[in-house]
């Protein structure tokens, strides 16, 4: 995955920026929606431009933020923008055409079922994702499948035909438990800091949050112990979590919300900028942003095991 790279060149930070996306130049938004807009037009698709979006004849909404992340992040730099937003809308334009609902066999709906956690906002206004739980503050919990060249969020009209929610969703969260590990990682400060990466193409790697108690075993050998663990999911291809053993969780908490603040900002798919303290599957947000920076913000319950954890040293 790349995870430290360096980047692609870039227009430098002090020319003009794109109105919707910070990270990019106005001329490098610019020639973004060009693009994009003779892509669709090119797949026999008129589509109105707006900063952050495009729409179609039939009202259908096309968000511009993971392309642009997409874009920006590519290590080819911009000679490469043509093929890749090409290829990108091309398989949005094939994914409207095949409805997976309606040509998929229920079999293989269901092994193509997945939760996914995604930030609130990236959710359409609509009464038909009611069902979504919030894991955390920001975060809603959805059910998608898993195709071949794009993940489809399922409505609640869609899942009905499936079955009843709670058979589906254990089916997907074994699936979730299921996926492989593809790329893991350490990270290792000086002042004691340590977590792991999880990352991988699929679109459901940050959601392994949901399954935390399965997958630590998996990577570390040992099982995750009943204080739980800090964790990130910046975007959706990378998970980070530590293990709550001793005080290294101080300094490691201070790294991790640092890091899922740099990492979730320039990244498609992006989910959560803060850290998480992981316990018995529930979510407990540590870190926020302020007007001075990156805060770290605990709880009684958390301080409490900081304490206990202090006087076991």
């Amino acid at each position: 995955m790349g995870l430290f790279r360096r980047g692609p060149k870039r227009d430098p930070r002090d020319a003009p920026r794109d109105p919707a996306f910070e990270f990019m130049s106005f001329e490098e938004g610019r020639r973004l929606r060009a693009l994009t807009r003779e892509s669709f037009a090119e797949c026999g698709l008129e589509v109105s431009v707006y900063a952050d979006h495009m729409t179609d004849a039939s009202g259908r909404h096309y968000n511009l933020y993971n392309l642009a992340a997409g874009c920006h992040n590519d290590e080819r730099g911009p000679r490469a923008w043509p093929i890749l937003i090409q290829d990108h809308v091309q398989k949005l334009v094939r994914a409207m055409d095949s409805p997976a609902l309606a040509t998929m066999p229920a079999d293989e709906l269901w092994a193509r079922l997945y939760p996914r956690i995604t930030a609130d906002d990236s959710l359409p206004d609509d009464p038909a994702f009611a069902y979504a739980p919030v894991p955390a503050p920001g975060l809603r919990e959805v059910l998608g499948l898993d195709l071949p060249e794009s993940v489809q969020t399922l409505p609640a009209d869609a899942l009905a035909e499936l079955g009843d929610l709670p058979s589906l969703r254990l089916r997907a969260m074994n699936n979730l438990r299921a996926l492989p590990i593809e790329d893991h990682d350490v990270v290792k400060h000086t002042d004691g800091a340590n977590f792991h990466l999880i990352a991988g193409d699929s679109f459901f790697t940050a959601s392994r949050a949901l399954v935390l108690d399965d997958l630590v075993p998996r990577v570390t050998g040992q099982p995750l112990g009943p204080d739980g663990a800090l964790v990130a999911l910046p975007f959706r291809h990378l998970l980070a979590f530590h293990p709550i053993t001793g005080m290294d969780v101080v300094p490691s908490l201070t790294a991790m919300a640092a890091f899922a603040a740099y990492r979730h900002d320039e990244a498609p798919g992006p989910v959560s900028p803060y850290a998480y303290w992981w316990r018995r599957g529930r979510l407990v947000q540590l870190s926020e942003r302020s007007p001075d920076g990156l805060a770290i913000v605990v709880d009684q319950e958390f301080s409490a095991l900081l304490e206990r954890l202090l006087g076991e040293e």
